[in-house]
């Protein structure tokens, strides 16, 4: 695994429930949580959120994640959508907590669009972790492509 500094930073609100405009009546991760189940990624042992994490200046490409699944019909109204992930750790005041990269594929998502810089985990509860804060981002890079942003 290689290591990222990575800036915590405010996400839309809808994979924790808390977005007032979210279209989901609860957290979209409680509402997926049983269909990946189903699929074979159990997520019970994660708090019920992403941790959204800057790489800026530099961008991410999922290329080979150890875990896809397609065409996940888990809101009622809205099409199907795709997914991946992929192991990780996150390094914050000293400690180490396991999870997972979280990849909605914007190809079949319907909104909530995130820059390409944004990475979101879910992991286990983190206390006392704050927006701003510098985290270590550790990630498998044959799953995942980090690469400088140059504009091209």
């Amino acid at each position: 695994m290689h290591a990222y500094k990575a800036i915590v930073t405010e996400g839309h609100g809808v994979a924790s429930g808390r977005a007032e405009d979210s279209p989901y009546p609860d957290s979209s991760i409680k509402m997926q949580t049983p269909y990946f189940k189903d699929k074979g990624i159990d997520l019970d042992s994660y708090y019920a959120a992403t941790l959204n994490l800057s790489v800026a200046p530099y961008t991410f490409k999922m290329v080979k994640p150890e875990f896809t699944v397609n065409s996940v019909d888990w809101a009622e109204g809205f099409p199907a959508e795709d997914f991946s992930f992929s192991k990780c750790e996150i390094l914050f005041d000293g400690k180490t907590y396991g999870g997972l990269v979280y990849y909605p594929h914007p190809e079949t998502k319907i909104g909530h669009f995130h820059s390409q810089s944004l990475i979101e985990v879910i992991t286990q509860y983190i206390p006392d972790i704050e927006y701003g804060n510098e985290v270590e981002l550790k990630i498998n890079e044959e799953e995942i492509e980090i690469k400088l942003n140059n504009g091209g």
